[in-house]
Parts: C-alpha cells; sequence; structure tokens
C-alpha cells in the first residue's frame, strides 16, 4: 500500500504544495510574490493576502501535476514554524480543513529541519550522520543530524544571517530587491580577490555577518567620497569580494565541524545555497578535503513544499501527527 502525502509551505512569500508518494516527489508547486519588490523586502500583510489568493490554485495545480485526487491522500502536512505568522496561519488552516474535511491525520512540520531533509528527496542521499550548512535569509546554521527524526544545532549566527548580509549588501550597492541572486550574477565575472573585506573570529562553530556588513558600508562610503561612479565601475569586482568573504566565513566553519565531529557526508540547505559561489565552494573543498558533499537540486532550496513533504513523510511512517488544534508559531524551538 502506498502512502500519498500533501505537503503545504506558507511561512514567508511563496506558496506552495507538493505531492509526495512513497517518499518520492510526484509534484512542487511554487508561486512566487512579486508584490513585495516594490518594498524592497517582504511585507508581512501583503504575503498572507496573497497566500489566501494562491492557496486553492497552487494546490489544485500540485495535485493535477501528481495525477492524484483528494481522496488519495493519506495525510496532510504543513509548516507549523518558524515563519510570518500571517502567512504560516493561511497554510496551517488550510491544511487543517482538509484533514478534517477527509478525516486524515495532521502533520506539522519544522520549517528549517525540513531544509535539512531537503537532501533526502534525491539520489544520491546522504548517510547518517551527517552536517548540514543551511544558509537563507533569515537562519545561518550548522546542523548535525542522526536521523530524519534527531537533529541538533551546532553552530549558528550570533546575529545576521548570511542571505541577510547578500541582500542588505546588495541593497547598500543599489541592487533591486532581492539582491542576492544579483550579486551572485555580477560575481560570475569580477575578480573575488580585488577588495579585502574582514573575515569575524568568532568562538566555536557560530558566525556573524553584522561587522561584515558595516565593513562593506564604510568601504563604499570611502570611495564614493572620491569618486561617486566607483560601484558602477567596479560592481563586478565588489559583488565578487564580497561574495568571496561570506563564503569563505561559512566553509571554514564548516570544515572546522567536519574536522571536530569526524563526520564526512556533508551538505547544503536553504536559500543561499542555490548561489553558484557556495555550491562551488563546497564541492571543491569536498573534494580537496574527501568529503561526499550533497546539493539540492534548485528547485528544493528555496523555501517549496517537496522539502515539508519529505519531512512529513519520515513523521507519518513514526507514526506521529497532531491535534487540529495545533497552533503555527512564528519562532520554533529544535
Amino acid at each position: 500500500m502506498s502512502i500519498t502525502i500533501l505537503a503545504i509551505e506558507s511561512s514567508c512569500d511563496e506558496t506552495s504544495a507538493a505531492v509526495c508518494v512513497d517518499g518520492k516527489i510526484l509534484s512542487n508547486f511554487i508561486a512566487t510574490q512579486a508584490v513585495h519588490e516594490q518594498y524592497g523586502g517582504v511585507v508581512p500583510e501583503l504575503a498572507s493576502r496573497a497566500h489566501m489568493q494562491h492557496i486553492v490554485p497552487v494546490v489544485d495545480r500540485a495535485l493535477k501535476e501528481a495525477g492524484r485526487r483528494l481522496s488519495d491522500l493519506d495525510a496532510i502536512a504543513f509548516t507549523q514554524a518558524p515563519g510570518l505568522i500571517g502567512s504560516l496561519l493561511v497554510g496551517a488552516q488550510f491544511a487543517k480543513s482538509l484533514s478534517l474535511a477527509l478525516n486524515k491525520p495532521l502533520i506539522a512540520v519544522h520549517h528549517m529541519q525540513a531544509h535539512v531533509l531537503a537532501n533526502l528527496i534525491e539520489d544520491p542521499k546522504p548517510g547518517f550522520p551527517f552536517l548540514c550548512l543551511t544558509v537563507s535569509g533569515g537562519h545561518t546554521q550548522i546542523v548535525r543530524c542522526e536521523s530524519p527524526h534527531q537533529m541538533s544545532i551546532i553552530g549558528e549566527t550570533i546575529d545576521d544571517a548570511a542571505g541577510e548580509a547578500f541582500d542588505k549588501s546588495a541593497k547598500l550597492l543599489g541592487l533591486p530587491y532581492p539582491g542576492g541572486p544579483l550579486i551572485d550574477k555580477y560575481a560570475k565575472t569580477g575578480d573575488p580577490n580585488r577588495f579585502k573585506f574582514p573575515e569575524p573570529q568568532i568562538p566555536a562553530l557560530n558566525f556573524s555577518f553584522s561587522g561584515l556588513k558595516t565593513a562593506i558600508l564604510y568601504f563604499l562610503q570611502e570611495n564614493t567620497k572620491t569618486n561617486p561612479s566607483f560601484v558602477e565601475e567596479n560592481l563586478a569586482d565588489i559583488c565578487a569580494s564580497i561574495q568571496h568573504r561570506i563564503i569563505s566565513i561559512l566553509m571554514n566553519k564548516v570544515k572546522k565541524a567536519a574536522a571536530e565531529t569526524g563526520i564526512k557526508d556533508v551538505c547544503i540547505a536553504g536559500g543561499v545555497s542555490a548561489n553558484s559561489g557556495l555550491r562551488a565552494a563546497l564541492k571543491e573543498t569536498g573534494d580537496k578535503l574527501k568529503w561526499n558533499t550533497f546539493i539540492p537540486a534548485f528547485q528544493y532550496c528555496t523555501d517549496n513544499a517537496g522539502m515539508i513533504a519529505i519531512t512529513a513523510y519520515y513523521k507519518f511512517l513514526a507514526g506521529e501527527s497532531v491535534a487540529l488544534n495545533t497552533s503555527p508559531s512564528a519562532k520554533a524551538e529544535w
């Protein structure tokens, strides 16, 4: 008997639905919200309104692409935390309604744990235990994963996230939101060693990016004083240098984590794992240090329901479900 799960992800500004059958993702549809671009960042109220508009057609599309009907479902999964509370509420209430109407189990999923388990969607899969560098706009963590049900954070940012450093640096450069992918684009033709930015010395396996952002701000202010066209004339090299430093901060901590734990299976996850420089750096470092490296496909890097579905699949196998009065939360404990 096959296990069919419908998963819903609505933690921020993407409305996504996916169908998973026996651990295989048959569909993973994502509706993005362009409305936030004019504001330079996600506006929570607009995000929740857009989720309400998108969720029915998105779920319908995911079911049709997978060739499944509501009557085929064995469980309904949703992102319970963390995220924007208004956005989470839309997905949670929709999932609860389906669970009640179909009399099927309801599975709550931790968004950041789902990012880690995105590495279990496609083959080859990492073996347990594995390390995962999870990098996004709001989180930067090194996670030790013992099983689909047992994970622990062994390092995290003490201030800003890597994705935030990318986006805010892009804003300082006058690039539109979201700026992280644009820094990656311009960095491809730039010299990563042209400009030197500091690497913070943070204890243990933790990260910090606030000092780097300040250093970039002062660097730009100083150089544009004498040459107002400095950014325009050197954009590719500036982007490459910023990206090089952010990636070196991330990779140096991952190398330290691998050395301390002795774990050789190393993964990345989260929105910033779509960055071509980071993907290349992980592979290059893995080749040098004899790691087995794993990088999710692009569609499973950003917020998506496929990662919610695979996490829910393992929860279903373990008999985990939640009551209909389970509430979403903007923050979440591991």
